[in-house]
C-alpha cells in the first residue's frame, strides 16, 4: 500500500465525535422490500468532508500544527511517517517533481498534490486547499 493510500485510509477511517449515526432510509411504501423484486442498489456513499475530519482529528490531538499547508504536519496529524524518505516516496507516487527533495518548494507542491488527489478520490476539499 502506498503512502497516499495510507493518507486516504486514515481520513476515511476516522469517525468524527459529532457525526450522527446513519439510519436506513425507509422504503417509499414503508414496507420492507419484496423478495425477488429485483436487485436493491447499495446506498451511495456521501463524499468525505476531508477538512472536517482533519479539523476534528486536530482538535482531539490538541492542535495538529499547520496541517492545511504543511505536508509534514499533515502526515504527523495522521500518525504517518513524515521523514524525508517518506516524502520522497509520496512525491514519486504523486509525480511531484518541484524543487529538491525536502525543500519548501517541493513540500508545498506535495501538499497541494495530496489535496488534489484527495478531491479526485471523493474527498470534499475546499478550493483554497487545492489551489
Amino acid at each position: 500500500m502506498g503512502i497516499f493510500s495510507s493518507i486516504w485510509n486514515k481520513i476515511t477511517g476516522h469517525k468524527p465525535k459529532a457525526a450522527p449515526q446513519a439510519t436506513p432510509a425507509p422504503t417509499p411504501s414503508g414496507a420492507p422490500p419484496t423478495p425477488g423484486a429485483g436487485p436493491v442498489a447499495a446506498p451511495a456513499l456521501p463524499p468525505v468532508d476531508v477538512e472536517a475530519v482533519l479539523s476534528d482529528l486536530a482538535a482531539s490531538k490538541g492542535g495538529g500544527g499547520n496541517w492545511r499547508t504543511s505536508i509534514v504536519d499533515l502526515l504527523k496529524l495522521l500518525d504517518l511517517d513524515s521523514s524525508l524518505a517518506a516524502r520522497k516516496e509520496l512525491a514519486e507516487e504523486l509525480n511531484v517533481h518541484a524543487g529538491e527533495h525536502g525543500s519548501a518548494e517541493q513540500n508545498i507542491a506535495l501538499s497541494k498534490a495530496v489535496w488534489k488527489k484527495l478531491a479526485e478520490n471523493g474527498g470534499q476539499v475546499p478550493a483554497s486547499l487545492r489551489d
